[in-house]
This record gives C-alpha cells, structure tokens and sequence, in this order.
C-alpha cells in the first residue's frame, strides 16, 4: 500500500510550544510526531510514503536523511500553498497504485489500513474516511452515514454531545480524485468531499483506535503522556 502524508503545516496555534516548526516535526517525548507516523505506516506495512511538504521542508528533509525505514520515503514540495486538496494532488504524481491511503500529517489514528482498504474496496467507494466516534466536543465537524456506511453530509464544528468525526485517515481512489481536482490550492474537504457528496460515492470506516490531533497546545501536551503508554 502506498501512503500520501500531508507535512506542510504551519502550526501556528503550536507556536508557543514548538516555535517555527513544522507541526509534523512538534517533539513529542523527544521524538518528532512524524517518527510515530512512521511507525505506524511500518506496522501497516507500507510500500511507499509520499509526504506533501511546504513550510520549513528542509527541516524535515534534514531528519528524513538520518532515518532508515521498511517503505520508501519520496517528498513532493509545494512552491505555493497548495492547501490539503493540492497537496494531495501533487503527491499523487508520486503515486503508483489505483488507490493509496492518505493522512494528515499532525493527527494519530491506530486505524488497520489493510481493513479499510478491503471495506474501500468492497464499497467500490471514490473515498473511504475513517470515522472515530466522540462524546460532548466542539472542535470538529461531524460525518453522517446512511445504513450502508455511505457518507449523506457533513456538519459544521458546533458543540454536540455525540457524533463521528473525520479522523484524518482516508483511502482514495486516484482517477476519481483528479479527475474533480482543482487546479492550484484547494481544499480536500471543502472542495471535494463536500463538494461531491451527493455523488454517494463517498464511505465512512468507523473504528474505535486511540485518537489525537495535536493542532492545538492542549492536546499536543495530552500526546505527550498518551505516547509514553502506547508506544
């Protein structure tokens, strides 16, 4: 399975912690939350891993020069802002199977990537999103499903006491993805699961995995202690 990682983030609400970092390089426990990616994608067995790259590359090209992994590691750099849709984008020229798993590069989902790939597979689905299940949160949006698992709409952020967000984990077929990618920047979520949800061709994988986005300095400071036990 090959693996898109989106790594261009600026964390600018991390700043305070981690200064001009990339939020893929924050350090948790000493070690960048790029390494723990890494990691899991090994565990997942991934061929390749292509990482979208754009604020402070280097810093991360740096680190990938001291590493040794299973999988192949390539990079794409954006020269502009591509947003997450043109990301993907990019990195998809790097990408050789008909369907590849694509991440974001500041949030952990211990999802079975061979499990949602069959489920993808099996829906004939133009994207599958692995959906985590919350309670009493206000910091994401939420996903509804039909009976089928088929993703009908998304919900703006707002307080709810209970739903299934977006996790951040999808499979993506490549053809139907660019065949609606707009050019230059443009949102993954926004402007193409949203956009094209009423195609019907979009699934949700729900999956009970631990769960963190490290987008914000709370959180980051949760992963802090979560990692130490899970890893």
């Amino acid at each position: 399975m090959e693996c898109i990682v989106l790594a261009g983030g600026l964390g600018m609400r991390l700043r305070s912690a981690i200064g001009e970092l990339p939020k893929c390089m924050a350090a948790i426990n000493g070690l960048p939350f790029l390494h723990y990616l890494f990691n899991y994608l090994e565990g997942q067995r991934c061929s390749k891993v292509v990482l979208a790259l754009g604020y402070r590359s280097d810093v991360i090209i740096e680190w990938l020069e001291t590493q040794a992994h299973s999988f192949v590691v390539e990079y794409v750099i954006e020269e502009e802002a591509l947003g997450t849709g043109g990301g993907i984008a990019l990195a998809m020229e790097l990408a050789t199977d008909d369907e590849v798993a694509v991440l974001n590069g500041d949030t952990f989902f211990d999802v079975p990537l061979n499990d949602m790939h069959a489920y993808h597979l099996e829906h004939n689905a133009d994207t599958t999103l692995a959906l985590k299940e919350m309670h009493d949160f206000d910091r994401y949006g939420v996903v509804h499903t039909d009976e089928e698992g088929r993703v009908i709409s998304f919900e703006e952020k707002k307080r709810q006491p209970h739903g299934f967000i977006n996790g951040g984990v999808y499979i993506v077929n490549k053809k139907a993805f660019l065949d609606k990618a707009i050019p230059g920047r443009f949102s993954f979520e926004r402007d193409y699961l949203e956009a094209f949800v009423s195609q019907g061709k979009f699934y949700g994988h729900v999956d009970s995995g631990y769960f963190i986005d490290i987008g914000i300095p709370a959180d980051y400071e949760r992963a802090q202690n979560d990692f130490k036990i899970i890893f």
